[in-house]
């Protein structure tokens, strides 16, 4: 009897490129699974002048995660060569031909062009960075991942990690401009009768704003979200393959007493 194995779809090979002064050691692990969701780590480098105090808490890190430290000297006091190195480098990559995207970790706009350049060339580009990061290093980037949310903290008693106190987290009903952008989006991928596929309205989301993610407002999934703002009607519907099923959501209709 013969079996038809189905084709496994080859994973997107990525070079992680890491700017040593605008990142912390103590979301490394976090951050090398979030981009396992991407594809495989390819490359794996960090970038710092490594003879400064500032840098020696990594050591450990990098060991135990196969990161390559790349040593970069500070030739002045005013000039980041750190940054500089980190260019050429993902330049150098990017013309060898052998990657599907970059994911770059820094929240130093200085990376915008880079990351505008590397998109031009058709390749994937996923920022990681501080909420701080000025917004023009956000909108280069296809994804843009606040380094906030991978940061793992030990509750007293809790055995499994949380991402973060609940209190920093944004007020998704407060935050008007999402409203509008979520609005806007169900909208764009409805069809006639108002209904819009929740994929479909997630990717369009993503498009628009690169820092949109359902954990920045303290939920693990985008329906977890949309459920949670009591909004929206749900359809769940069967897929036309038969595997699975897929939601759809519309606007509710407000009523109006007379």
């Amino acid at each position: 009897m013969e079996y038809n194995s189905v084709p496994i779809e080859r994973q997107k090979k990525l070079a992680v490129l890491i700017d040593a002064d605008n990142a912390q050691a103590s979301i490394i692990k976090n951050l090398l699974d979030e981009v396992a969701k991407y594809g495989v780590a390819s490359v794996k480098r960090i970038y710092g002048n490594w003879t400064t105090p500032q840098l020696q808490g990594w050591k450990d890190v990098l060991l135990s995660n196969s990161i390559i430290p790349i040593q970069q000297f500070n030739y002045t006091t005013k000039k980041n060569a750190t940054d500089s190195a980190l260019i050429i480098d993902a330049m150098d990559l990017l013309h060898a031909g052998n990657l599907d995207g970059f994911c770059l970790v820094s929240s130093d706009s200085d990376f915008t062009r880079l990351a505008s350049r590397i998109r031009e060339s058709g390749l994937m580009v996923y920022g990681f960075g501080e909420e701080k990061t000025p917004k023009a290093f956000v909108d280069a980037c296809d994804k843009f991942i606040y380094t906030e949310i991978l940061r793992p903290t030990e509750p007293a008693g809790a055995a499994p990690p949380v991402y973060r106190d609940a209190t920093v987290f944004k007020d998704m009903k407060k935050d008007q401009k999402f409203l509008k952008l979520l609005k806007n989006s169900v909208e764009d991928s409805s069809d006639e009768q108002g209904w819009a596929e929740l994929g479909l309205v997630g990717q369009n989301i993503q498009k628009k704003s690169p820092e949109f993610d359902a954990r920045n407002y303290g939920f693990k999934k985008f329906y977890e979200l949309i459920h949670s703002l009591d909004l929206f009607e749900e359809d769940e519907r069967q897929s036309k393959d038969q595997v699975g099923k897929i939601i759809y959501i519309r606007e509710r209709v407000k009523k109006y007493r007379k």
